[in-house]
């Protein structure tokens, strides 16, 4: 994430660009980036990150999702998933709003 802007929050939401391919390999997903033709991988639990994207009001959405589905503690969920949707939008993949 470049300096100007601002940092991702739980308020945002998340759009996948129309730039990326995604592509189901096993329990993880790669991503092409059609504009940059680079290519990125998710481990599992970024996967449901991205497969929950496109329905979720916004990134607080997400987050309640994650929380019901993996055994972890709220504030690391929460620490990976705007660590991740910030790489994302760093690469151009997503954009939030």
């Amino acid at each position: 994430m470049t300096a100007s802007r601002a940092p991702v929050t739980l308020s945002h939401r998340a759009s996948i660009s129309d730039e990326v391919l995604a592509q189901e390999v096993g329990d993880e997903v790669v991503l092409l980036d059609l504009a940059g033709e680079r290519y990125f991988g998710l481990d599992p639990v970024g996967t449901r990150i991205w497969a929950l994207l496109p329905d979720a009001a916004n990134l607080g959405a997400v987050l309640d999702n994650l929380c019901a589905e993996f055994d972890a503690p709220r504030e690391r969920i929460e620490a990976d998933l705007l660590a991740l949707i910030a790489a994302l939008c760093e690469a151009g993949l997503v954009t939030v709003a």
